[in-house]
């Protein structure tokens, strides 16, 4: 009889120590280390989903005490304020609700220039790739450094791999590591979800992670 998996939640590691830097994160690391010798007081790193930017932030917010935001309102800043602001949204079905957004941003920025505030802006595009329609928003993003998180080679996807399976408390061997970084697609939300599949499939058989049980995770969906 195959065990329920319960699905336990837990709890990254999100330390600069356990943070590796590669070809595919570099300059962003780079960047990150100038502050707050940032142009125009922000910054921009973008790249696809899972690649890393969260930890990048968190790793910034440990050093600069910066929070996250998740509205972008002017008037909750404060003096020397350290934000991150995750994806903000920007566009809406709604043209007037979608200026609205955009102005605030614009307010926003504005005020964080007054206060000599910091800014961390992560999003999957670069700002000046942003389909905004206010032009002067337009213009102030345009000027924002923007920093790729490139998709990562070998080094970078077992690092990350390694990662998340020490996240979840499991100890596994190279074979597994080097079994994955060649048979997963590169993509930093891939490796997390192939991992969380693993656990899984090990809690509810009652086996340990092996190869083996690696390679049906991995293989089997391409057989059906």
């Amino acid at each position: 009889m195959a065990q329920l998996a319960l699905d336990l939640q837990f709890r990254p590691a999100l330390g600069r120590s356990d943070f590796v830097v590669s070809d595919s994160n570099r300059d962003a690391v780079a960047w990150l280390d100038r502050w707050p010798d940032w142009p125009g007081q922000v910054l921009a790193i973008h790249g696809p989903t899972g690649c890393g930017k969260t930890h990048l932030a968190h790793v910034w917010q440990t050093r600069s005490q910066a929070s996250f935001v998740t509205e972008i309102d002017a008037g909750t800043l404060q003096p020397g304020a350290a934000v991150i602001l995750d994806e903000p949204s920007l566009w809406s079905s709604d043209a007037d609700a979608a200026r609205a957004r955009q102005t605030a941003l614009f307010h926003f920025l504005n005020r964080l220039r007054e206060l000599r505030g910091s800014l961390l802006l992560l999003h999957r595009e670069a700002p000046a790739r942003w389909p905004v329609s206010l032009p002067d928003l337009a213009s102030r993003l345009a000027a924002i450094p923007a920093i790729a998180v490139a998709p990562p080679d070998d080094t970078l996807l077992a690092a990350v791999l390694t990662k998340h399976f020490a996240d979840r408390q499991l100890a596994v061997g190279d074979e597994v590591i080097d079994f994955l970084v060649r048979h997963i697609e590169r993509d930093f939300a891939v490796a997390a979800a192939t991992v969380a599949a693993i656990d899984q499939a090990a809690l509810s058989s009652r086996r340990r992670i092996t190869l083996q049980l690696v390679r049906q995770v991995v293989l089997q969906p391409q057989a059906e």
